[in-house]
Formats: structure tokens, sequence, C-alpha cells
């Protein structure tokens, strides 16, 4: 399965959401994104199932020297989350990487501001959340986002992606109550490998699909 862009994945993610929502009463349920990858997707989903749209801003910590590889995540102000075989494997502890946890933080909160604009974060507690991203490859990222939105004690929190990894699909199980995928080739390499388009997503293109459905709140 290919996708020709973030949109389109987000219509068939939007199918297959459809058909787990069933019956449910979907009152309160509440869509969120990472961006910027996932606001595009998110933004076909929340649409399709009338739902108010927000971001959980997320960063990735790579490492030293090769920052496109993630070994970790922040969300907000909480800890890192990272991958420990990763550090292990490269040798790397969580002091060698504050300068790259500091920088990644000032960005996150850069983005906070300018994609919230003064609104406040929604609130979680009590509420259904469906978390939505472009893809998984290491799950880092989600790892981390999900545990934040967990500690805040939604209802129901489910993971909903287009494609991932097998193995990264089955070991959010262990953080969600549900784990939605479309795709697990076997051989991911990456997630951009399943898109026809898979250009970077500016911060203006993320601003105005936040501004195109019903804002959450």
């Amino acid at each position: 399965m290919f996708f020709d862009n973030r949109r389109h994945a987000g219509q068939e993610l939007a199918v297959r959401l459809l058909e787990w929502a069933g019956d449910r009463d979907l009152t309160g349920t509440l869509v969120l994104a990472l961006p910027r990858g996932g606001v595009p997707v998110a933004a076909e989903v929340a649409g399709a199932l009338h739902i108010p749209l927000d971001v959980l801003v997320a960063r990735k910590i790579g490492v030293p020297g090769n920052p496109d590889l993630g070994i970790g995540a922040i969300v907000g102000d909480d800890p890192p989350v990272f991958d420990r075989l990763a550090l292990q494997a490269m040798h790397l502890s969580e002091d060698k990487l504050g300068p790259e946890i500091a920088r990644e933080r000032l960005e996150l909160h850069r983005r906070e501001r300018l994609y919230r604009k003064g609104r406040p974060a929604p609130r979680v507690a009590g509420r259904s959340v469906l978390l939505v991203d472009d893809g998984l490859a290491t799950g880092v990222t989600a790892r981390a986002a999900l545990r934040h939105l967990r500690r805040q004690d939604p209802a129901r929190l489910v993971l909903a992606v287009p494609v991932g990894a097998p193995d990264t699909v089955d070991a959010m199980r262990t953080e969600a109550d549900d784990v939605i995928c479309l795709h697990q080739p076997r051989n991911l390499a990456s997630v951009g490998r399943w898109y026809a388009d898979f250009e970077q997503v500016s911060d203006g293109e993320v601003t105005a699909a936040l501004h195109g459905v019903r804002p959450a709140t």
C-alpha cells in the first residue's frame, strides 16, 4: 500500500477509524496530531469523524552529528524518553545529550506558541484521545507522546497511523489502549518510502490545517 501524500493517507485512515468507531458515541473525543507530518493526516481524520483537532508537539532527540537518527524524544516539560538499547549501542548517556535536549526543548516551546497562538492545551482527562502521526519507525516519539497523555488520565487512548514497522506497532500496544495501523510492511526502511509525496510540512501548513477544522478545547 502506497499513499499519494499525507492527505490521501489521512483519508484512508479515516475510513478505518470510522469502522473502528462503529456505534461508539464520539462526544468529547479529541484528535491530537504530532506535528508537523501528522497534522495533514489528522486533519482528514478529524474532518471525517466530525471531532475537534489540536496538536501535541513532540521533538525527536537525535544522535550528536546525526540529528536524523532519533534515539529519544521529549513532550512538554516531561523528562526525555530514550531508546535504551540504542543509547547503549552508541555508548551514549543522557548527560552527553544535554545540549541536544536543551535545543529541542526550545524548538518545542516555539512551535507550541506558534501553533496554539495563546490557546491553552486541550483537556485530556476523561476523554477519548486519538493520537495521529504519518507513520511509525522506531516509535520513540509516539511512546513519549502516549506516556505524556496517559499521565493526564484519558478515558481511552488510541494511536492511529497509516504505516508502521510491525515490531514497533506491536510495542505500542503496551502504551495505548488501541493501535490502528493500515500498513505494516516487513521492511519499512523509512516512513517516507511509502508516500509518493513526502515533502516536509511547513509551519504555515500546520497552522492552516488547524484553522480548517473545529478547534479543540
